[in-house]
């Protein structure tokens, strides 16, 4: 049987990783805008949204209930959480889900 508190620090939970995904997304948005509206002469990045808004959502979420599990004082489940937002940051780094579109990262002498 459920008690409250078990209610109360499941809703905590709840709360902190949709803070934690708001976070990420706020960190990507603007990445995401540049990569696409803000282009030189039309030139998209449709990757910011595929790639770059999935993991920073999840990095942010990943991150929040990482420290939610130290807070709490569950070692394990905060180094699987901490594991995870490593994997994500390492992935977002790879794949570069930060990235400006082409023609703003090279633009030349022109600029």
């Amino acid at each position: 049987m459920e008690t409250r508190q078990d209610a109360v620090t499941g809703t905590i939970g709840c709360a902190a990783a949709v803070l934690g995904t708001l976070a990420g997304i706020a960190a990507w948005l603007p990445y995401g805008r540049k990569g696409l509206f803000g282009a030189f002469e039309g030139e998209t990045n449709p990757a910011v949204l595929w790639l770059g808004l999935p993991v920073m959502a999840l990095g942010g979420a990943t991150a929040t209930l990482a420290v939610l599990a130290v807070v709490r004082g569950h070692r394990r489940l905060a180094a699987g959480l901490a594991a995870a937002t490593a994997a994500l940051a390492a992935f977002g780094y790879a794949f570069d889900v930060l990235a400006a579109p082409q023609a703003l990262q090279d633009c030349g002498s022109p600029c």
